[in-house]
Order: structure tokens, then C-alpha cells, then sequence
């Protein structure tokens, strides 16, 4: 079988790590920190939007699909677009959306409001989410596992933020507070038209450049087989983690007779959990490779999502903390495999796997939202916990960096 080869362009010489630009990678990192706290708000003010909107788990799974579909439909059509004709100010741009959510979920006075709310919150995500992963790979310097980790931590150390907030900010003032959060997307705005105006100035530096051609590391459709794999991988740990994160604090009440702001504690660990492990996961994948990081990662944690769902309220914490660690370990190195798989296809690729697998873990948590309303939110973690075992697919994967890492390990990168 022929290669693909796919003409990009690329700097005269290549990059190194002395090259990487962490002013950007940072801004990055600090904006997905802003996009992913709003969005987690979302999430976090479940229990007042059910008890307010007389909602049941079902309705409730339907929001967190609302918003998952649209990020999902729209983010790999963004991707493509932009592989195309990069949009160095649409960052700021689709943060204009999560602010319009933000604004009528703060108004909303009835359930239809809520989901169109949680629509457009999900439009700035699909906006927001190709073209910054574009950006952080731009800034690497060659360093992808760690860009992508400083990227994608800003996000996980947002979500966890977003339930802490709620607690002891919305859910003690009311829904009309939502729209002081509104302030934090025209910040993220602000800082997002000075990274549009660095992207602006690279692509011109990349367009005067000699133009080169990349050539895939394995045929196209190979390629295309191994993307799909690593997207089941990333949909079996968003089912999981959607689940969680979607239904942690009501199991917490439910189970544990733990008030509404302890839950919400216990998510705020679990988040911050999820963000320390992707950014520890970024910076070992360019060290150990991200084959074996994946391993590590998705089917290290099948040990403790099945005791999970039967440990008391000690446990249940010790063992969150060890999951989320575990499983957000490996989302930097599959997006860079896939990355490496498909070069070129950066906003594609970025889409695909912020969109359709974040999607997809949308579509679970409905799923799972109808399962808590038959058989209760316990069988719920009972049914996830093999989910991990679809690991078992990093199997088939191949090893893109035999002969690398002992020159990574020279460099010191």
C-alpha cells in the first residue's frame, strides 16, 4: 500500500525544545482554565437545576448531551475548515459563545432555556478547542506531549475549579449569578485576541518559509483504522468520566447522605485529580513513549473502577483520586498519536477527538442519566467499571517512536 503524504507548511529548520514559546502555551493553558470553568458550572449546578425545573436523571443527561452534540457536530467541521484557512482570531471569536450561554442560563426560566444555554456553551467549545490545539502544537517546539498537557491542564484544572465555585458562590445566591461568571469569558476574550495576534504573525513566518511535505508514518487507511481505535479508547474513558462527573455528587448524597457543597468538594478532588495527571501524563508520554502510556493509563485504572462502586465513603475518595489520575494520563498521548498518524489534519484530528469522543461521552451520560432512573445510580458505576478493559485495544496499536526515545533521552527532551 501506498503512503499518504500530505504537503504542510514547516520551518526552514526543525524545532527544538529551546524553541518552545511557554508564554503561549500558558495563555493557552490559562484561557482553557476560563473555557472549561465555565462549562463546568454546567455540571455542577445539576442538583439546583433539577430540584428548581422538577427534572429527573434522564432530563438531567439530556442537558449534558445538549451541550456535547453541539461541540461535537460543529468541532470537526471547524477542523477541517481550518486546516484549510487557519482563523488565528476565531479563539476569541467562539469564547463569544460559551458568554452568550452563560448569559441566558442565567435567565433561563424554564427546561427548553436550559438546553439552548447549554448548546451555545457547547458552540464556544467546538470554536475554542481545534484551533487552541492547533496553536499549543505550533508553540511545542517539538515538545508535543508536554504542550498538549499544559494545554488540555488548563481545561481539567477548570472543571475542577467550575463545582467549587458553584458551591459556595451560585448555589447558595441563585441562579442570577451565573452572569458574574460571564466576566471571565471576556477575559479569556482579551487574552485570546493577543495569542490570535502571535498565530497571525507565525503563519506568516511559516507561509515564507520553504514549503516541505510530511509523509504519514503508516498508509492512509491503516491510519484511519488506528485513529478509530484510539477514539474508542478516549470514548470508553469519557463514558466513564462523564458519568462520574455528571453523577458523582448525587451518588455522594444518595449513598453517603453527604450534603450538597460536601459532594460537590468531593467532585472538586476528583477534578483536580483529572489535571494533575493529564499534565504528569503529557510530560511522561515524551519520555516513555505514548503507546506505553496509553497502556498505563486506560487499563491501569480497570483494578479500581470495579472496586469502586462497592467501597465505602473512605474509599470511594482514595479510589477517585486514583482513577482520574490514571485515565486523564493518557489523553495527551492519544492526541498526539493521533496527531502523528494523520499529519497535516491537526484541526481535524483536534476535532475529532474534543468533539466526537467528548460527544460520545455525551451521549453516554444520557444513556447512563435513563439507567440511574430504572436500576439507581449505583448500578450505574457498576456497569462503567469494565469499561476500562477496552484498554486491551492498545494492543493493536503501533510503536511510531521506536528508535526516538533513546535520542529523546540524549537531548534531555
Amino acid at each position: 500500500m501506498q503512503k499518504a503524504v500530505t504537503a504542510t507548511p514547516a520551518p526552514a529548520a526543525p524545532l527544538t525544545a529551546a524553541e518552545t514559546t511557554f508564554p503561549i502555551l500558558l495563555s493557552l493553558g490559562f484561557c482553557h482554565l476560563l473555557n472549561d470553568l465555565m462549562q463546568s458550572l454546567l455540571p455542577a449546578l445539576y442538583p439546583m437545576l433539577k430540584a428548581d425545573f422538577h427534572l429527573d436523571y434522564g432530563q438531567i443527561g439530556l442537558i449534558t448531551l445538549a451541550f456535547m452534540l453541539t461541540a461535537s457536530l460543529l468541532q470537526p467541521t471547524i477542523g477541517i475548515y481550518t486546516d484549510r484557512k487557519p482563523q488565528p482570531f476565531s479563539l476569541a471569536v467562539g469564547m463569544g459563545g460559551t458568554l452568550t450561554g452563560l448569559v441566558l442560563l442565567s435567565m433561563a426560566h424554564n427546561y427548553y432555556a436550559v438546553l439552548l444555554a447549554a448548546a451555545f456553551i457547547g458552540t464556544g467549545s467546538a470554536v475554542f478547542h481545534p484551533e487552541a490545539s492547533r496553536v499549543a502544537r505550533m508553540a511545542s517546539g517539538g515538545r508535543y506531549g508536554l504542550a498538549q498537557s499544559i494545554f488540555q491542564v488548563g481545561g481539567n484544572l477548570g472543571g475542577a475549579i467550575g463545582p467549587l465555585l458553584a458551591a459556595f458562590i451560585i448555589l447558595p445566591r441563585g441562579q442570577g449569578s451565573i452572569a458574574w461568571f460571564s466576566l471571565a469569558a471576556l477575559l479569556a476574550m482579551f487574552v485570546l485576541v493577543r495569542v490570535g495576534m502571535w498565530y497571525s504573525a507565525h503563519l506568516a513566518k511559516l507561509r515564507a518559509a520553504p514549503k516541505t511535505t510530511v509523509a504519514a508514518p503508516v498508509p492512509h487507511a491503516r491510519a484511519v483504522l488506528f485513529v478509530f481505535l484510539l477514539m474508542v479508547l478516549v470514548f470508553s474513558k469519557h463514558v466513564y468520566t462523564s458519568s462520574i462527573t455528571t453523577f458523582f455528587t448525587f451518588y455522594l448524597i444518595e449513598r453517603f447522605q453527604l450534603p450538597v457543597q460536601a459532594a460537590q468538594v468531593q467532585l472538586f478532588i476528583f477534578m483536580a485529580a483529572i489535571a494533575t495527571g493529564t499534565l504528569v501524563g503529557g510530560h511522561i508520554s515524551d519520555r516513555i513513549g505514548r503507546r506505553p502510556m496509553i497502556w498505563i493509563s486506560i487499563l491501569g485504572a480497570l483494578p479500581f473502577t470495579l472496586m469502586l462502586p462497592y467501597a465505602d465513603l473512605f474509599w470511594t475518595g482514595v479510589l477517585s483520586i486514583l482513577i482520574a489520575l490514571l485515565m486523564s494520563s493518557a489523553f495527551p498521548a492519544i492526541l498526539v498519536f493521533a496527531h502523528e498518524v494523520l499529519p497535516g489534519r491537526i484541526g481535524l484530528v483536534s476535532g475529532m477527538f474534543f468533539g466526537f469522543s467528548f460527544g460520545l461521552g455525551g451521549l453516554g451520560a444520557a444513556v447512563m442519566g435513563r439507567v440511574a432512573d430504572a436500576h439507581g445510580i449505583a448500578f450505574v458505576y457498576q456497569l462503567t467499571s469494565y469499561l476500562p478493559a477496552l484498554g486491551l485495544l492498545v494492543w493493536f496499536l503501533p510503536n511510531l517512536e521506536k528508535g526516538k526515545l533513546g535520542k529523546f533521552k540524549a537531548t534531555g527532551r
